[in-house]
């Protein structure tokens, strides 16, 4: 039988600091709207950054601020990959050889890929053939089903739940924005990155500054009339030794702030291997863009704690789901393994964890135009040479769904967010993080 299949047109909504388009009544508010928004050319960081959460605050002060957070040295990253519109786990894994699969699935079933050797009843999708060999490396931790109690099918309520780490409609600041709250530091905006064009409502803050940036790769050393590189050079190191003499008089002592950090930032970039130099991303591929730029940034030292980014194209696939559903899983996933090669490459490998989650997965039975409707239990991965080579949760199998039709979930994300404070992140107890925290951890690292 054939479900409703209408289509979602448009699921997409409004990030922090922008409010809310005219959506579905009842329809929670992204957290961190209303937080106020300023724009800076950030200097330490060479990149043009919106910043949220910062009250009265000048772009020399986030400097500042950066170069405070530095002092600490090295610590752990966890880097966020959303998979807009609830992706297909059945797919991503699928059990291959259950009967009961082949007939929800004529058209959709799933073959050709390699048996996920933790529960051989299942197969990894073919454009996920990299996340297959990462895992089978021992990098890759694979949650089959992870969910919620009394799961919600919309869009915006689902992803709403994952973003703020609990079942609450009202809640106004982040998972990840809490955490920061509690370990950050007031004015280093880069502490909680979102690699986008506005602010991930999952670092949406109370207390400190984060911010938001679509091309960090963009920064140049430019200045009117100097083209040759020679000259360039010249110019920006006596930049540099300006930079480095006193000044009583505030405007020329800012100049000269200026002057040197971005000599401190040249310095910090040349040290850098060229783009091409250890590892190929992929091209024509924006999430690989990113990825890439974040290596560069982590490699250059700056104190980035969490960073937030979508994968490549959406999965609210309720009609003719297998080409861009292929398209887009290989390409987000060609990303992430060219970024796990890039830190691997460049010794950092060690201290950054990538989470890839979805708002939920789609349904057992395949719908009347060769697509999948909204469903409960989802796939995600932790990936990252730290990330413990496991399955958390068992897969549910499709002899019992839940009373919708539904995977049933054996992992809920809550227990994966306190895992990862506690067993991670640090700084913090899960217990201030997560609303109604319980005991139950998940082992998330070797």
């Amino acid at each position: 039988m054939s479900h409703d299949h209408r289509h979602c047109k448009d699921y997409s909504r409004a990030q922090a600091g922008r409010g809310l388009p005219a959506l579905e009544p009842g329809m929670p508010i992204p957290a961190g709207t209303g937080l106020d928004r300023r724009s800076f050319l950030l200097r330490a960081a060479g990149t043009a950054l919106s910043v949220y959460g910062a009250g009265n605050i000048a772009s020399q002060v986030l400097d500042e601020g950066i170069a405070m957070a530095q002092t600490a040295g090295p610590q752990p990253v966890l880097v966020s990959i959303f998979l807009s519109g609830g992706i297909d786990s059945l797919s991503v894994l699928a059990p291959y050889e259950d009967s009961k699969y082949l007939s929800l699935r004529p058209s959709l079933k799933v073959s050709g890929g390699t048996v996920f050797s933790e529960d051989p009843r299942l197969m990894w999708h073919p454009s996920a053939s990299g996340l297959a060999n990462l895992h089978a490396a021992g990098k890759v931790t694979v949650m089959p089903a992870m969910g919620y109690t009394s799961p919600n099918q919309s869009h915006f309520t689902s992803r709403h739940f994952y973003e703020v780490g609990s079942l609450d409609v009202n809640a106004r600041t982040g998972w990840l924005g809490r955490w920061l709250d509690v370990v950050g530091e007031p004015n280093n905006a880069i502490q909680g990155l979102s690699l986008e064009h506005d602010l991930s409502p999952s670092l949406a803050t109370s207390r400190v500054a984060v911010s938001a940036t679509a091309s960090p790769q963009d920064y140049r050393f430019e200045s009117p009339g100097v083209w040759e590189n020679a000259a360039k050079a010249a110019m920006l190191e006596s930049f540099g030794r300006l930079g480095t003499l006193p000044s009583s008089d505030p405007i020329t002592g800012q100049a000269r702030q200026a002057q040197a950090n971005a000599a401190i930032l040249r310095g910090q970039l040349s040290t850098l291997p060229a783009d091409n130099a250890t590892v190929t991303y992929p091209t024509n591929n924006g999430m690989a863009s990113r990825l890439k730029s974040l290596a560069k940034m982590l490699g250059a030292g700056l104190p980035i704690r969490v960073a937030t980014m979508n994968g490549v194209g959406g999965y609210d696939t309720h009609s003719g789901q297998a080409p861009s559903f292929n398209s887009n899983l290989q390409r987000s996933v060609d990303a992430i393994v060219a970024f796990q090669n890039d830190l691997e490459a460049r010794g950092l490998a060690d201290r950054v964890l990538v989470h890839v989650w979805s708002e939920f997965g789609r349904r057992p039975e395949e719908n009347g135009s060769a697509g999948t409707d909204h469903g409960a239990a989802g796939v995600g991965f932790l990936v990252g040479t730290r990330a413990k080579p496991q399955m958390i949760g068992e897969f549910p199998g499709l002899g019992t769904l839940d009373p919708h039709g539904n995977l049933r979930a054996t992992s809920d994300f809550r227990t994966l967010y306190r895992s990862l404070v506690d067993g991670w992140l640090g700084g913090a107890s899960a217990s201030q993080i997560i609303p109604g925290s319980s005991s139950e951890r998940y082992a998330v690292t070797k």
